[in-house]
């Protein structure tokens, strides 16, 4: 049977591969990304798909886009939650308060704006799915990253939460903690370290590589097929839960 789904950040990478996954299966799909150049090349590639521009930190943007999918999904049965950003890197004492909020609203703000759109409709039908994207870094707590794990932290403090309260009506809630992805972000990070460190990109890539038991990157395409399968039938008693699709992060530098 198909279903109502909306993506967040699906204008590239793991965002785009899940929505043409969940497209390509028979799903109604709306999309959103702050990039609109990106939106709309996505959706110039994809022609079922439908999309809004829009900051999921700003709850205006966020009411705009789910006028926009209800006017023609009628209600949501999935909700993806992608968006992130990495936020600064420095000790706690350098970091500015006005980039610690920014990281609170991009990673976790904008999961509680969106979830609270569909909420209603999924305990009132008695389904629906929910998956929000954590990190791998919650387990490994990566020092001098203060602001990120503390906010993908809440994001699975907000999941398992979730979970419990909307359990009852049948809803699940469900959370991603990807590793080493193999996308334009990861190789923009490893090739800036690898400037600071006169390093090349190769030896910074190898070396975290050595902190994943199976020495291995993520591609965008398998975080989309664990997110369909939580949004299936097949996971229909699968709630709560933190899946790490990361290669199995035994630490990280």
């Amino acid at each position: 049977m198909s279903q109502n789904v909306l993506v967040t950040g699906a204008g590239q990478s793991v965002g785009r591969s899940m929505a043409e996954k969940f497209l390509a299966r028979g799903d109604r799909v709306h999309i959103c990304d702050l990039d609109q150049a990106l939106l709309d090349t996505v959706l110039q590639a994809n022609p079922g798909l439908r999309g809004t521009r829009c900051d999921v930190g700003k709850a205006e943007d966020v009411d705009r886009l789910f006028e926009e999918a209800f006017a023609w999904l009628g209600h949501v049965d999935v909700l993806v939650n992608t968006v992130g950003i990495s936020g600064p890197r420095g000790k706690i004492e350098e970091i500015s308060l006005e980039d610690w909020q920014q990281c609170m609203v991009v990673n976790v703000d904008s999961m509680f704006l969106t979830i609270r759109k569909v909420a209603p409709a999924m305990r009132k039908n008695r389904h629906g799915a929910i998956v929000n994207f954590s990190s791998g870094s919650t387990r490994t707590v990566f020092p001098f990253r203060t602001p990120y794990v503390a906010s993908k932290a809440a994001v699975e403090g907000l999941t398992r939460c979730l979970a419990r309260e909307l359990g009852p009506d049948n809803v699940r809630v469900n959370a991603i903690l990807p590793g080493m992805i193999d996308n334009e972000r990861m190789r923009g990070i490893v090739a800036r370290v690898a400037s600071q460190e006169g390093r090349t990109p190769a030896e910074v890539e190898a070396e975290y590589l050595r902190f994943i038991s199976m020495r291995t990157k993520i591609a965008p395409a398998e975080l989309a097929d664990m997110v369909l399968f939580l949004c299936s039938d097949a996971a229909r008693h699968v709630s709560g839960q933190l899946i790490g699709v990361d290669g199995n992060i035994e630490w990280e530098l």
